[in-house]
């Protein structure tokens, strides 16, 4: 049967579902009275779909509120053990795995460190991180006792671009990894032992940030942002929408000086040669600085920084130290600037493990370079500033890609392959975020 819009009554019950559990998630607990003024539903389908959703144990009753003169409203909330979701950080450093909740309340996580000396394609190598993969994913499951059934997907988030293809769903070409077209989802779901039901949602790690810092973190309210992830590299997203999901951008082969330093993508030049944490270690040692001898990047970067930034007001700063920090946060700057005259963002933010521990300090110094190479109008009107969910904002992120898909689709666990996210369930909920 079709309505006159041509969407079946189907489509609309999906459809009130969806406003159902997008205002109980970001608003609830929530009463069936004000559920129907926030979602513009009659009072009759908010009972109708309320009343669907706790039969399928997905919304619970929370307790009640006194109303003026009747009889208490009963609050109904989402309920967090309905379902759940596992975000992976393929880093540069380690692999994150951990699995959420419907709160996004973590309830396991497993990590794989990663080499930190030998060639950067061994340390990368396919079947190494898909065995991570496939161990990470049954320790979570198996620590938080919670069947596979269960799962609403499994979102990933690589270093590089992301294309699609019939035969081998999301395929990664991550040219700074070694991964040459790595058909990645076919390789997970022939490797990890998990029902075929369970969708893989893998997607630019800068990307899953960015998502996550826009729906939770520092990005809430901000119309547009650019979600900067800097870590042994650095990449962006450029955010349009607060809702969507936003662009990966490859801002660190963004070439800042002609014929300059090789990259480690094997161009010249290139921003990331300059300010990625690899780089600004190699540079520091070049200029005859000393990293703490077979450590791995972030403790390198610790005693860089401590080098630099001594807490001993009695100990000198290290000179060499402090002038590659000062020559690394220019560069930053530089880059920052034409992210300012590109995208005229309303808000820079700076995540990832290494720019979360260069820090506020650092930070300013960058943003005083950027301010100093932009066109003065956008850059007065682009805040700068770190981003609030640490370092597993992009597990968080990752984690988001099934739970949006779930939403959009009613609260139904998929059957088939999953659909990329609808700009409808993106538009629904943009309010919410803006506020």
């Amino acid at each position: 049967m079709h309505a006159r819009s041509g969407r079946t009554v189907r489509d609309l019950r999906r459809e009130n579902r969806t406003a159902v559990l997008r205002r109980l998630y970001f608003d609830g607990p929530m009463s069936r009275l004000t559920l129907g003024p926030a979602t513009g539903l009659s009072s009759g389908s908010v009972s109708n779909v309320v009343a669907e959703l706790v039969a399928e144990g997905l919304v619970e009753e929370a307790g009640s509120v006194d109303s003026a003169g009747g009889r208490p409203r009963t609050l109904v909330r989402i309920t967090p053990g309905s379902g759940f979701m596992i975000g992976v950080d393929i880093g540069e450093t380690r692999i994150r795995i951990e699995l959420f909740d419907l709160a996004l309340t973590e309830l396991a996580r497993a990590e794989r460190p990663l080499a930190s000396s030998g060639p950067r394609t061994a340390r990368y190598d396919v079947d190494l991180v898909v065995a991570h993969l496939r161990e990470g994913i049954a320790e979570v499951l198996r620590s938080a006792e919670v069947p596979a059934e269960l799962l609403l997907g499994v979102g990933v988030g690589v270093p590089g671009i992301v294309a699609r293809t019939p035969e081998d769903g999301a395929v990664v070409h991550g040219q700074t990894v070694g991964w040459d077209a790595v058909p990645l989802e076919r390789l997970l779901r022939e490797s990890v032992e998990l029902p075929a039901s369970v969708p893989y949602w893998i997607d630019n790690g800068a990307k899953t940030l960015g998502q996550a810092e826009m729906w939770f973190g520092a990005g809430r309210g901000a119309r547009s942002a650019v979600v900067v992830l800097f870590g042994s590299g650095v990449g962006a997203c450029v955010v349009t929408d607060p809702m969507g999901p936003g662009r990966a951008l490859e801002w660190g082969h963004l070439t800042v000086r002609v014929r300059g330093r090789r990259c480690r993508c094997g161009s010249q030049g290139c921003l990331e040669a300059y300010a990625g944490a690899e780089a600004l270690l190699e540079r520091w040692r070049e200029a005859g600085g000393r990293p703490p001898e077979g450590a791995d990047e972030e403790t390198a970067l610790t005693a860089m920084l401590a080098a630099a930034y001594p807490t001993d007001t009695d100990t000198a700063p290290d000179a060499t130290a402090l002038a590659v920090l000062e020559e690394t946060a220019e560069f930053l700057g530089a880059g920052f600037a034409d992210l300012i005259n590109l995208f005229q963002p309303e808000r820079i933010l700076v995540g990832g493990w290494a720019g979360l521990q260069l820090g506020t300090r650092f930070l300013e110094t960058v943003t005083g370079y950027a301010r100093e190479y932009a066109l003065r109008y956008p850059a007065s009107r682009t805040g700068i500033g770190l981003g609030t969910l640490g370092p597993e904002a992009v597990t968080v992120g990752a984690a988001l890609l099934p739970l949006v898909d779930f939403f959009a689709q009613g609260g139904r666990r998929p059957e088939t392959e999953p659909t990329p996210p609808s700009p409808a369930w993106q538009t629904a909920l943009r309010d919410r975020v803006s506020s």
